[in-house]
């Protein structure tokens, strides 16, 4: 069984302010940062984004104000993301919402069984359709990243499709993204997996700020009114987020004049 999420009428030219949380509110919410396009520029490849200057400290700062409530969501690993921020390991929630993290020291928990290796091994042989395909196994889904060959979307997408009904007991969902496509199972999501995280301590009780930038972010933009959040997009709007950043250049400025004047008050 599989199910395509599609792109629909969610996204808007509308812009809203931006504006920062103080001091106070810090110590009474929670950061929530999806990773590409969000908080990184996007690479090439997966594998060639870089951290810029500034940034670890950032999120340091952000991670103490917050006594413990900021975590990472992604598509990506939380091994992946260990390595990309490393030395700093925060709360995280990895592969579309597989896997949680609700402390840097905390261990990871999974929340989903792996993809079959037969479905992964004919996902994978589809790289060949085009010069440019890269393959990222992330265990518990697969993605297809075709930044180096966008023309290739329309071809890929039909690809993935016909290969998913091959495996009718499989049950998936087909996740388009920027330059990506992910097949992962259909019973998680970022949205849910962040659900039981603001459950959890230091997240419990607390106001989400959430920051993302593409179609497999709006299951975290549409909880984000039970917990009296906000929701930002970045490079184009979603209909029902609170505001929206151009970059993610504009993002990390935001969060580090956050940091910046939140810790001088605190002082």
């Amino acid at each position: 069984m599989q199910r395509q999420l599609k792109i629909s009428d969610r996204f808007t030219a509308t812009m809203a302010v931006v504006p920062p949380p103080s001091a106070s509110d810090l110590r009474r919410c929670a950061i929530l940062l999806d990773i590409d396009g969000t908080i990184l520029d996007f690479a090439p490849s997966p594998s060639q984004v870089s951290v810029p200057d500034g940034l670890r400290p950032t999120l340091t700062r952000l991670e103490a104000l917050t006594e413990g409530a900021l975590a990472l969501v992604s598509g990506r690993s939380i091994g992946d993301i260990d390595l990309i921020f490393s030395p700093l390991r925060l709360a995280a929630i990895g592969v579309h919402g597989a896997e949680m993290r609700a402390a840097g020291d905390a261990p990871v928990h999974t929340r989903a069984v792996p993809l079959s290796e037969d479905l992964k091994r004919a996902l994978a042989k589809i790289a060949d359709l085009a010069p440019g395909i890269l393959v990222e196994d992330k265990g518990y889904s697969l993605a297809l990243h075709y930044r180096q060959s966008p023309a290739s979307e329309p071809s890929l997408l039909g690809v993935i499709g016909a290969v998913c009904a091959g495996f009718p007991h499989e049950a998936v969902e087909i996740l388009p993204g920027k330059f990506v496509i992910d097949v992962k199972p259909v019973a998680v999501t970022k949205g849910e997996a962040v659900d039981a995280l603001m459950q959890r301590p230091p997240f419990a009780g607390r106001r989400p700020f959430f920051i993302g930038d593409d179609l497999t972010d709006l299951s975290v933009f549409d909880i984000m009114p039970k917990f009296g959040g906000r929701a930002y997009s970045v490079g184009g709007i979603a209909a029902d987020v609170d505001g929206q950043f151009e970059t993610p250049e504009i993002v990390r400025s935001w969060l580090a004049r956050i940091a910046a004047e939140s810790l001088g008050a605190a002082e």
